[in-house]
Parts: structure tokens; sequence; C-alpha cells
């Protein structure tokens, strides 16, 4: 899900701040009109709609999520086109595609990678959560949101079926969330000196 919405992010993020004009006038439309319905509630109505199953759930997480891949790559393509290697490439002839995958693209990918472990932290919570639900993956696939779901019928009596996968399920979108924060001191150092 978040490989998904990564390559829909940066393919739109690139187009919509390189190309500019319409272009990032439609993009940057279709972003603000997603950003205005909560993004669990999209994969909802979603997945209400179409059905439950691994690939719909993966599909929906990777579809709501593409906005903030395509923001963050578009900010830093705008500060990037009017470089000089940038403008150099294009006074030599070289087409608006190559630019963006030989010039641009390698200089987003530290970004992306923050971006990119963050949101794998939260497909795994938006998930979860729609599987706790009963509208993500099937019962008879074990999930973390599925063993809360059926744990919380035990709280009085056997209360450790629902609260280790809680216990897991916060541990391991924590460590993910500490690895993208470390990712972003190692992609930018001096932004984080004191």
């Amino acid at each position: 899900a978040a490989l998904l919405a990564g390559v829909i992010g940066t393919v739109a993020g690139l187009a919509s701040g390189y190309l500019g004009d319409w272009t990032d006038r439609i993009v940057m439309r279709v972003a603000d009109v997603q950003l205005a319905f909560p993004a669990i509630l999209l994969a909802l109505a979603v997945v209400g709609f179409v059905g439950s199953g691994l690939g719909y759930v993966i599909l929906v997480i990777g579809i709501t999520g593409w906005v903030s891949y395509a923001r963050v790559v578009r900010s830093e393509v705008l500060s990037l086109r009017t470089r000089d290697f940038v403008t150099e490439a294009r006074a030599i002839g070289v087409g608006d595609l190559a630019i963006m995958r030989r010039h641009l693209l390698p200089n987003v990918m530290a970004p992306l990678a923050t971006i990119g472990t963050l949101h794998i932290a939260s497909a795994i919570v938006a998930e979860a959560s729609l599987s706790y639900l009963g509208l993500g993956v099937p019962k008879e696939t074990v999930t973390w949101g599925g063993m809360l779901s059926d744990g919380q019928l035990y709280l009085g009596t056997s209360w450790w079926i629902a609260v280790f996968p809680g216990i897991a399920l916060m541990l391991t979108s924590l460590s993910i969330n500490i690895l993208g924060d470390a990712l972003r001191d190692v992609a930018d150092p001096k932004a984080y000196r004191r």
C-alpha cells in the first residue's frame, strides 16, 4: 500500500511541480478534494462499496495515501526546477520526461524514503482499523485488528487476548515512526543540529 501510494504520489508530484500551469492546478485540486475527507472515512466508504479482501484493502490504503507524497515531491521539484543543472539540461535539449527521471527524481528520494516509512506505519494502523470493523481482510486471515475485534469479547476474563495484539500494533507503528525520524535526520543532518 505504501509503495502504491508512493508511486502515484511521486508521479503526480513530479508532473505537478515540473510542468506547473494547468497540470499543477488539476493535481493540487484533486489532492485538496481528497484531503477534505478523512482518509479512514474514505477507506471505509470505498471498502464498504467494493467489498473486503486483501487486494481491495491494499488498493484503498494506497490510493488514499498518495497526497502526502505528491505534496512533498511537488515542493521539492518547485525548488529544484530553477536550479542550474535543470536549466542546463533543458538548454542542451533534454526532454521533460528525462529531466524528471534523471535529474529531479534522484533529488527527491530522501524525503520519499522518510515519508514512505511513516506511511507504512499509518497503513498498518489503517488495515488494523478496517479489520477491527470487519471490513478489512477476511476473518480467516489473522490480523492485529481481527485479534482486537475477537478479543474484546473476553476482556473481563481473558484480557491478554486483546491487549497483546494491541501492544504489538503500537510497538510496530512506534518503531517504524522512530525509523522514519532517523531517516529524516540522516537525509538532512544540518536541519536538526542544535
